[in-house]
């Protein structure tokens, strides 16, 4: 059964409901916990649509305000991105990116295999022109004023050359600036050391060309920059290749999670240490909440003709509905089209860029 969205003057978003691992009763769950804090918010929920309808009318704050897509099949973790692009057209995943290509929805928001998603969304979605290589863009906690940085490339694509470093660093601070309010973002790409000399020759040229479309770009490029640097306050966007940066993401979540358990090792040790977690349950309650994974669910795709959103796979309600949220705040911002025109305005000057000889004695 299709039906059209009729909700006028809300923002729509396009929902995979069935790519979680938890299933699709945490997403409605999700979408309604959005839809109870904004009401200017609307969905596309995709999947079988007789299980979403009931789960929907129990929520009664989504009532007016969801379109379903009965959609038969579903991408599985398992599943084979090549195999997902050659057959996978009944999938939940599929429509819900169509919906964004149809332009019925204002982005898409899925919990389901990332590298399905990926090539589906370039595959239905296209890259935008003059971009090479798709980024992904998380946030991380800093110590920033904003309490995150934004960090590309987390594995969109494992290798990046100079041009597209460059490119990542342009889609990052576009992305700082409409998702978070950062007018003028610090730049900082990803080094074994903050000294020019060092690093591949790729970062060396990847630096120079930065430099020069700082100004331009309305950033500032803080230069190098290093590991420690990526929860800290010296760079608002860190860039870095696909490999390095997925590598960085899960040894720092694999990191927390080592603290949380030695932290709760710790407090149960004895009667004394067990009263001072008493003691301290309200500072501790506010640390849970300042490093809370969920409030900042959802990898952003950079550099496709419309705006993806990918959530963890086992990512709960909360997740579901902060994955909705980055989702809806970049719609609400026009993120899409601001960044294609800005891709576009830079893309042939950055390849004149890379192809201009070197002066005389470099």
């Amino acid at each position: 059964m299709t039906e059209q969205p009729s909700q006028a003057g809300r923002i729509t978003i396009s929902v995979d409901a069935m790519g979680g691992d938890s299933g699709p009763a945490t997403v409605v769950a999700g979408i309604a916990k959005s839809a109870s804090v904004n009401p200017d918010i609307a969905f596309i929920l995709h999947g079988p649509e007789q299980t979403l309808r009931k789960l929907v009318a129990k929520r009664r704050v989504l009532q007016g305000r969801v379109v379903f897509r009965d959609c038969t099949d579903v991408v599985t973790m398992e599943d084979k991105p090549s195999q997902v692009v050659r057959s996978g057209k009944q999938t939940s995943m599929w429509s819900t990116l169509d919906s964004v290509r149809q332009g019925e929805a204002h982005g898409a928001v899925s919990c389901g295999n990332t590298g399905a998603l990926m090539a589906l969304s370039m595959m239905r979605l296209r890259k935008l022109p003059g971009v090479n290589r798709p980024a992904i863009a998380i946030l991380w906690p800093s110590r920033n004023p904003q309490g995150f940085n934004v960090m590309l490339d987390v594995g969109a694509d494992v290798r990046a050359d100079a041009k597209d470093l460059l490119q990542y660093a342009l889609m990052g601070a576009s992305y700082a600036r409409n998702g978070m309010a950062l007018e003028r973002p610090r730049i900082g790409l990803l080094n074994v050391g903050t000294e020019e000399h060092k690093g591949r020759a790729e970062l060396k040229e990847a630096h120079a060309m930065i430099t020069e479309f700082a100004e331009q770009a309305n950033f500032e490029f803080v230069g190098f920059v290093e590991g420690s640097d990526i929860p800290g306050d010296k760079a608002d966007v860190i860039i870095t290749d696909g490999f390095t940066g997925n590598v960085a993401i899960k040894t720092g979540e694999g990191t927390a999670s080592l603290i949380g358990d030695l932290l709760r090792q710790a407090f149960k040790y004895s009667p004394l240490s067990r009263l001072a977690s008493v003691l301290a349950i309200t500072s501790l309650n506010r640390l849970k909440i300042r490093i809370d994974p969920r409030r900042v669910n959802g990898g952003v795709f950079l550099g496709l003709n419309g705006t993806v959103v990918k959530s963890h796979g086992g990512a709960d309600a909360t997740g579901v509905s902060a994955a909705v949220k980055l989702a809806y705040t970049l719609a609400q911002s026009g993120f899409a089209e601001k960044l294609a025109a800005r891709v576009a305005s830079t893309a042939e000057l950055a390849q004149d860029a890379a192809h201009t000889p070197p002066k005389a004695g470099e």
